[in-house]
């Protein structure tokens, strides 16, 4: 994998830095045993930090989530567009450490052989033996933490949601907290993508950390 910058909040500090996170696998091995940061801000430049993971615990690595991914059916057919001579797929792999989780998000994009600008076509979610995708990133959390079902068409997601959460007559519908998660989630991560691109790299991290907080809340909701 490549390496990631991002701007984030590591684990027992206080403020924002600007990191180059690394997922680390060992050896002759597809399991992810832990990341590492390279650090860039102030008495820290140069420096690095290693998160373990417990020995105790299997963690999905890389190589085994793209596994997974390729293995299913409706998703390797994107793949077999290269073979079409269509737009051809672009995939990259991020890992997103949230709380005391790991959620892995693929963006797919479609790109034609004389256009430059790529066109995303899928994104997918995976969380510890979860894997859920959709159109968009809202979608595929719903799918993912929401009950809703994965699709490659742009349905919304609340409408999935609602579909999916029965609720007794008179009584709140328990999908109502989800839906508010997943909208807060996606809201989140648009704003980041938006204040990252005017260089306003503080708020911009500021988004990035309460992404990962609603991410973790849907996290613990499954639990």
């Amino acid at each position: 994998m490549q390496p990631n910058f991002v701007l984030m909040k590591l684990p027992d500090e206080t403020g924002m830095e600007f990191v180059e996170i690394l997922p680390f696998t060992p050896a002759n091995r597809n399991n992810l045993i832990g990341w590492i940061a390279g650090r860039s801000d102030g008495a820290q430049y140069g420096t690095s930090v290693v998160y373990d993971f417990p020995k105790t615990k299997l963690v999905d690595g890389p190589l085994q989530i793209e596994a997974r991914i390729d293995q299913n059916a409706q998703l390797s057919a994107i793949d077999a567009m290269e073979s079409a001579r269509i737009p051809r797929p672009a995939r990259a792999l991020l890992v997103i450490p949230t709380g005391r989780a790991l959620l892995y998000a693929e963006p797919i994009y479609l790109q034609a052989e004389r256009s430059p600008m790529p066109e995303l076509r899928l994104v997918v979610l995976a969380l510890q033996d979860r894997l859920a995708y959709g159109p968009t990133f809202e979608s595929a959390l719903a799918a993912l933490f929401g009950g809703a079902a994965s699709s490659l068409s742009a349905a919304p997601a609340s409408t999935e949601l609602a579909r999916n959460a029965p609720a007794a007559a008179g009584s709140p519908r328990p999908a109502a907290g989800l839906n508010a998660l997943i909208a807060e989630a996606a809201k989140d991560l648009a704003a980041y993508q938006r204040l990252t691109a005017e260089g306003k790299l503080g708020e911009a991290g500021q988004k990035l950390e309460e992404l990962k907080r609603a991410l973790d809340k849907l996290n613990t909701r499954q639990r």
